[in-house]
């Protein structure tokens, strides 16, 4: 018999996130001797910037004050990055958390939010956690967004509308003429969330900075990450920029303190350090070029990629695939859900890293 009180059902209902294992567990768990390859988490393999580096390490004194609870400095350097005035820029513990705060800020119960079937979990699940409803349209045949259905299974009582460009965990894209027509169909009353965490991964002409759609007056946040590129993922740092009324009402429920002092001042130093930015691109397109070779030689489908990772399709039970996967010392992340139950996403690693991959799936096949 349980004791204290009962959630609501809807809480019950919530699926439970599932992070992977530390790589310390799971060499213990297999006995493996040799070093683990982790291509799960969509990482740099370069490691952190070290502009980022240093910078931390000068702060490291202070750590018994409190973080700046508005980020007034990321803020600023973002803004001077980006073109927007500091007050359109909101932080958050990743930009995760800006999901759940644009949850908790529009949706009440029954309230509809849109989202692509084959894209980032944490959609719906900070839906459901508001006991909205969510509206999951399928993807289109090449594992994209399908922004046009999207735009028909908006109702009066939508008021949310998601976008992962480029999606995860697909690695596809949509074009700007795309976005353009889906804005054309939507009503003014329904914000669209541009999710952009891989865009400074991007090299296609056709792809779009949603922050030109904001610039023109349109009913957009557009969230950017510290994880990928940056290399901060352990620091969980992450910003959204929108209208001013869109960040007043994102403030109200967002928690005091939520970004920490040394994932600003990393997140600042960061962004000073473009050569590293540039190399980290440059590598990951070297790199993806040759992993979707390999696959392709070896008769192996995958969806093509513009990310750092490729979702790799196979016909045995994925699950026992990335099983014996961890035995050969590489993890990667098995999928599920429609259309995604034979996939794994693998990342994208140093060219020794993706070796390793390329042999071990060579061994299973």
């Amino acid at each position: 018999m349980s004791r204290g009180p009962v959630p609501p059902e809807y809480v019950r209902k919530l699926p439970v996130y599932v992070p992977g294992k530390p790589v310390e567990e799971v060499r213990r768990e297999l006995g493996i001797t040799d070093e683990i390859v982790k291509l799960a988490s969509n990482e740099n393999p370069l490691g952190t910037s070290p502009k980022a580096l240093a910078a931390v390490r000068e702060a490291l004194d202070d750590l018994h004050r409190y973080p700046d609870g508005g980020g007034f400095y990321l803020r600023q350097s973002i803004a001077a990055r980006q073109g927007f005035p500091a007050e359109q820029i909101i932080l958050g513990n990743g930009s995760v958390e800006i999901i759940e705060m644009l949850a908790r800020a529009y949706l009440g119960d029954g309230d509809q939010a849109v989202f692509s079937e084959q894209s980032f979990v944490m959609y719906g699940i900070a839906i459901a956690a508001m006991n909205g409803k969510g509206i999951r349209v399928p993807a289109t045949e090449d594992r994209r967004h399908d922004l046009d259905a999207m735009a028909e299974a908006c109702t009066p009582e939508t008021k949310l509308l998601f976008i992962a460009n480029p999606s995860n965990p697909t690695g596809t894209y949509n074009s700007r003429e795309e976005i353009d027509r889906l804005f054309s169909k939507i009503p003014d009353s329904v914000l669209v969330v541009v999710d952009q965490a891989y865009f400074e991964y991007i090299d296609r002409p056709d792809y779009p900075d949603c922050m030109e759609d904001l610039r023109n007056g349109r009913n957009v946040i557009v969230l950017r990450t510290f994880s990928k590129i940056y290399g901060l993922a352990g620091l969980r740092v992450g910003y959204g920029i929108a209208d001013r009324e869109v960040i007043d009402t994102l403030n109200r429920v967002r928690s005091p303190f939520n970004t920490s002092s040394l994932g600003q001042i990393a997140a600042i130093a960061a962004l000073d350090d473009t050569e590293w930015e540039t190399r980290s691109r440059e590598e990951n397109l070297r790199e993806l070029d040759r992993v979707q070779a390999a696959l392709e030689q070896r008769s192996v489908r995958f969806t093509p990629s513009v990310t750092n990772f490729v979702l790799v399709e196979l016909d045995r039970d994925v699950r026992e695939l990335f099983v014996e996967l961890q035995k050969q010392g590489v993890i990667v992340r098995p999928q599920g859900g429609p259309g995604l139950d034979r996939c794994m996403r693998v990342s994208i690693g140093t060219r020794v890293e993706n070796d390793r991959f390329l042999e071990a799936l060579d061994a299973l096949l």
